[in-house]
């Protein structure tokens, strides 16, 4: 690609420098118009140009890729390939059949996974990320991926950044862009020219995809969108993707155990059956069938399914699962972070007074606080609604100058405002309020009964006493503090000094009723609740022992920022109460206890929680989050509740519980079934199944277990937080599949030795046993528990119940020649009977002493 140099710095060609354009040209160019937007045909037209598809033809095209997805399995497409080998060389009867069986395994397999994905999709479209347009002069919501180019987004604090854009309109917008350039701080923007040499933290009158608005309002008109933007061709570049669960890293290395052994076995049985002179594309087919009897073939199906459904079940408790592979995260959650309003309390905050140095109530407090928060353009927070609800002031002549926002460094938020009533002096004053101490910092003076006095050592000592019993007591305290300006066109936080401090605004969120019965829940769980918040430590500390929770040590943000990482890993485990932190040291927590082995959820909602959020193994946010919280998490609850949270925790244990169920039945039946085989085919002088009827069995053995997302689940599994382990498997795998292959052998004698079975008779035989005795067994290893005191799901029984009856079927139909089968006398019949009813009891009594022995890691 051609370049041109431009002062030290690279151009590409055809780049364009939005920042550097007038407004009015850029709209020309977009055929867009500063005050209206686009119109709606136009956006419409874009919105296909782009590549846009609705939800039909996203439907349409995801039906189609899910089906043929089920044919990508290398174990299939080998398996196809023989098949048509097999046909070419005439073997018509055979080529079908197997083609039918895996055209039937593919199909169903293609229906719990469609089915479990659109579930899941109309889920997600409940907590969907949307933006405020302005189309045709009109105000309107759109999802997010419906922004196109040319369009004009209203911005607020919370809100993503849809598109790269530039700034049309700005009151105090300041913008957190750190995922683009590690700024800590949020950036400021406005509308104006830049050079387009300009860096990226340069454009001032420019925002970007992927960034978000931390506090002020705006309006961005849209330059580029999607993979055009420069956080989509940084994402392009980097593959980006979301770390990988420790659900999907356990089912990627059960993959891994799987090839191995089915590489092995695949290579060994070829080459045995080859020494043994029997016919080579057989003994290729043959061993190829046993390695896909080995392999879950509907193991990605049942995944999906037992994932839609914890995903539906959840919802219905109030969790809309965004990420469902999270799951298992969520059910294996040991410690909970959460900030304590809303949570713990009532999240309904009231202003209980506004008083005065003398802890007298004071007019002027609640008049200078009113006004800040009314004209404070930020974040809206709870803290000022509780001022302007709880009574009503006449602020007409008053007008606002300047706002100093808010942000998580400071503490505190500063308005100038000029009070033009007529008689008044006309004269700017500011109004700071905010966390005490970083209000205190600022003030030089107070004020009290109308007189101004330095601000000693004394009087700061009686303010942070005053504090300390407020705070005692669960109120949050806020200061106040004012000072008289001279006139200037724009302020900053350098004129944040020299103020005169005037008194207190106490603030009180009650508990939560039963939020006891809920910690005693929770802990019984196995799940530790660890409070992080931004209020001081006294206030946090009531906040739990008002419910009942151990206060085992309190950590400050300074006391984080003093300790190195190692010290903070140690002492973030003892500490259970962190108070005074800011979004740096929340992710800091989260991590340092995520490298001490436990599994963390964080509950956030705010602007600062988002990248705490995205630091948890479980990121859990509500409906009502602002956009960038919502977009971290992976699960929204709809109310904001650990009584929520804890349905969801227990959903989240079921599901994976059922996923392990289904891999511990599938595997260990499977690999005693193909070991049993390979055995087999050593010492009789045929193949022991044809590759069809070993397809027919793995096939019908998978049928019920298809249920399994419906089945009940042991509570041992609730109780307590369990993780992937996949020696634990392996152990499963080995111990109940030799179970298996010594009553393979055992009905191998019953043929081979009593009824001097020939070929068909054997195979017939051997069939019936593998499907039955997959299918019966299926009933004790799905517990812990002796079989008869947790029983199963109704589906289940009747997906087994047909299983059975195809099995019968299969034999006793005209299918039976094409398969390869024949009918079976009574006599054979009830020694079957009695060899599964044998392996039945063993596997109860097996199982009793392999979960004594061997604990699923927690």
């Amino acid at each position: 690609m051609a370049r041109e140099k431009m002062g030290g710095k690279e151009k590409k060609e055809g780049e364009k420098e939005y920042w550097a354009l007038p407004l009015e040209e850029l709209a020309r160019e977009l055929k867009s118009d500063l005050e209206k937007g686009l119109t709606e045909e136009e956006a419409t037209k874009r919105l296909k140009e782009a590549g846009y598809r609705p939800f039909h033809q996203k439907k349409l095209l995801f039906l189609i890729s899910t089906f043929f997805n089920q044919f990508k399995s290398p174990i299939i497409i080998i398996l196809i390939f023989a098949t048509l080998v097999s046909a070419v060389v005439q073997d018509w009867t055979d080529a079908f059949i197997i083609l039918a069986i895996i055209f039937i395994s593919a199909t169903l397999s293609f229906i719990q996974e469609y089915s479990a994905n659109q579930a899941a999709q109309k889920l997600k479209e409940k907590v969907s990320v949307k933006c405020r347009v302005i189309r045709e002069g009109k105000e309107k919501t759109i999802p997010i991926e419906e922004i196109v180019k040319g369009d004009l987004v209203i911005l607020s604090a919370g809100s993503l950044i849809p598109g790269d854009g530039i700034i049309v309109e700005a009151r105090d917008l300041f913008v957190n862009q750190a995922v683009l350039t590690g700024e800590t701080f949020p950036a400021e923007k406005k509308p104006g020219l830049i050079p387009f040499r300009s860096s990226l933290p340069e454009r001032t009158n420019m925002a970007f995809m992927g960034t978000s608005v931390s506090s002020g309002t705006g309006k961005i008109l849209i330059a580029e969108t999607g993979k055009n933007t420069l956080f989509g061709k940084i994402a392009h570049k980097l593959s980006l993707r979301p770390p990988m669960t420790e659900f999907e890293r356990g089912i990627r290395r059960l993959g891994f155990l799987l090839s191995e052994v089915m590489f092995v076995l695949v290579i060994i049985i070829f080459a045995l059956n080859v020494f043994f002179q029997k016919p080579v594309f057989d003994s290729l087919l043959f061993s190829i069938a046993l390695a896909v009897g080995l392999v879950p073939q509907l193991l990605p199906a049942i995944i999906t399914a037992n994932l839609s459904q914890g995903s539906r079940v959840m919802a219905k408790s109030g969790v809309i699962v965004r990420r469902p592979a999270a799951i298992e995260n969520f059910g294996s959650m040991s410690v909970l972070c959460t900030d304590k309003t809303g949570t713990i309390t009532e999240g309904v905050i009231k202003l209980d007074r506004a008083i005065d140095l003398n802890g007298q109530d004071s007019d002027l407090v609640f008049q200078e606080a009113y006004l800040n928060s009314q004209f404070q353009a930020g974040l809206v927070n709870p803290l000022d609604l509780a001022v302007l609800s709880s009574r009503s002031l006449n602020i007409d002549g008053f007008r606002k100058i300047d706002e100093i926002p808010y942000d998580f460094v400071r503490k505190r938020l500063s308005v100038v405002i000029r009070d033009e009533k007529p008689g008044s002096s006309n004269q700017l004053r500011m109004i700071t309020k905010g966390a005490l101490e970083n209000v205190l910092a600022v003030c030089s003076t107070f004020l009290l009964d109308e007189k101004v006095a330095p601000l000693d050592p004394t009087t700061r000592d009686k303010i942070i006493q005053s504090f300390m019993e407020w705070s005692k007591q669960g109120f949050r305290v806020l200061g106040v503090a004012r000072k008289y300006l001279e006139f200037k066109d724009s302020f900053s936080k350098e004129d944040e000094s020299d103020l005169s401090f005037i008194g207190f605004l106490l603030f009180f969120d009650p508990p939560k009723e039963g939020m006891k019965e809920i910690l005693n829940d929770l802990e019984r769980l196995g799940i530790g609740l660890k409070i992080i918040t931004g209020d001081n430590q006294f206030v946090a500390e009531h906040a739990a022992r008002s419910i009942n929770l151990e206060v085992k040590r309190t950590l400050t943000g300074k006391e984080i920022d003093s300790l190195d990482a190692e010290a903070l890993l140690h002492v973030a485990n003892e500490a259970n109460i962190f108070s005074e932190v800011d979004p740096n040291q929340k992710e800091k927590i989260i991590l340092s206890l995520k490298k001490s082995g436990y599994v963390v959820g964080f509950l956030g909602d705010g602007i600062n929680d988002a990248p705490a959020l995205h630091s948890a193994d479980v990121g859990i946010s509500v409906e009502n989050a602002v956009d960038v919280a919502k977009e971290a998490a992976d699960f929204v609850l709809l109310k904001r509740d650990l009584g929520v949270l804890k349905e969801g925790v227990i959903q989240g244990r079921r599901t994976f519980a059922n996923t392990l169920k289904y891999i511990f039945m599938a595997t260990s039946a499977n690999f005693g079934n193909m070991f049993s085989m390979a055995g087999a085919s050593l010492f009789l002088p045929y193949l022991p199944l044809l590759p069809k009827q070993i397809l027919l069995v793995n096939l019908l053995t998978d049928l019920p277990e298809m249920t399994i997302s419906l089945d009940y689940v042991d509570n041992s599994y609730i109780d307590k937080p369990h993780r992937w382990d996949i020696g634990f498997l392996r152990r499963f795998m080995v111990t109940f599949g030799t179970l298996s292959s010594i009553f393979d052998f055992a009905t191998f004698g019953l043929l081979l030795l009593l009824m001097r079975a020939d070929r068909a008779f054997f195979r017939t035989g051997w069939f019936l046993e593998s499907v039955l005795s997959a299918s019966i067994v299926v009933f004790s290893l799905r517990t812990r528990l002796p079989f008869f005191k947790n029983r199963p799901a109704l589906p289940l029984i009747i997906a087994s119940a047909i299983v059975w009856f195809l099995s019968f079927l299969t034999i006793y139909s005209p299918l039976a020649n094409i398969l390869g089968f024949k009918p079976l006398p009574p006599i054979f019949l009830a020694g079957i009977g009695a060899i599964i009813a044998l392996y039945f009891g063993m596997a109860e009594i097996l199982k009793k002493v392999f979960y004594r022995k061997v604990q699923l890691k927690e």
